[in-house]
């Protein structure tokens, strides 16, 4: 971004909002590596709950990713190569979480599955399962929350791939599971890739659906987000730690896909 009368010379009206927008963005996350406790942040986060909130958090996000590989990934093959009434129906339902706020996703999975929910009250009457306020209820929310975000790259990857690849191993006698195992996957690698690490990014810094469904029991149901919600208010110097990682783990995840996956993802 250069200023000046070249071609490629930014306008004095554009550059002045511009140079505004990126102060707004950047000043916050000044502001808390600046005030960061760089000389106690490895004992703060050798702290139990800390620790604790870090251990529940890196786990549950991880299980949220792979139940979002193993479900959305054959959804998005179903929306993205077969044609039946109400797709585009189903279509907005699958990507709503991503618009829908948190908290309303939390409050509808706690109607749904919680003690007095349409399906978990029959959890609870029949197989003695109570699902809300426990470590499965994180892994729900997280999953909930960020399994369209794999959806959605995983359907335009396959919508953009080369199904004459397909077409051809299904003529030399190729089944259709080994067609999508041996071919269609290799060609939607990148993007899988990519949907993953956006999943996994996505969960781990879940919060309103999280302490809807699952409550703030440390070691139990706190996560890294709902820990430094409370920390603000007791412990300032731990939520300071605990935003630093959630900040570093979101700009390598940022860099990664712009280095790696995400090239790759939009030039199929």
């Amino acid at each position: 971004m250069t200023r000046g009368g070249g071609p490629r010379s930014v306008p004095a009206p554009l550059f002045v909002p511009a140079l505004v927008a990126v102060a707004f963005l950047v000043l916050p996350l000044v502001g808390l590596i600046v005030r960061a406790p760089w000389g106690q942040l490895w004992p703060i986060l050798r702290g139990s709950d800390v620790s604790q909130a870090l251990r529940l958090s890196l786990w549950t996000s991880t299980a949220a990713t792979g139940i979002s590989l193993l479900i959305g990934v054959p959804l998005a093959w179903v929306l993205a190569r077969t044609v039946f009434p109400g797709q585009r129906l189903l279509r907005a339902l699958v990507t709503l979480p991503l618009v829908l706020p948190p908290v309303v996703g939390g409050v509808a999975l706690l109607l749904a599955f919680g003690r007095n929910g349409f399906v978990g009250r029959y959890l609870d009457s029949w197989f003695g399962v109570t699902i809300p306020f426990s470590p499965v209820a994180v892994v729900m929310a997280e999953t909930f929350v960020a399994m369209p975000f794999l959806i959605v790259a995983v359907e335009g990857a396959l919508r953009s791939a080369d199904q004459g690849l397909e077409a051809a191993a299904a003529t030399l006698g190729a089944s259709r599971m080994t067609v999508f195992r041996r071919v269609t996957m290799p060609l939607i690698a990148p993007s899988l890739g990519a949907g993953a690490v956006l999943c996994w990014a996505r969960a781990l810094g879940e919060f309103g659906a999280t302490i809807t469904f699952a409550g703030s029991f440390p070691g139990r149901t706190e996560t890294m987000p709902i820990a430094v919600y409370y920390a603000l208010e007791t412990n300032p110097d731990a939520a300071i730690a605990l935003s630093l990682v959630l900040l570093l783990v979101s700009v390598v995840v940022l860099v990664t896909l712009r280095d790696r996956w995400l090239r790759g993802g939009l030039s199929q």
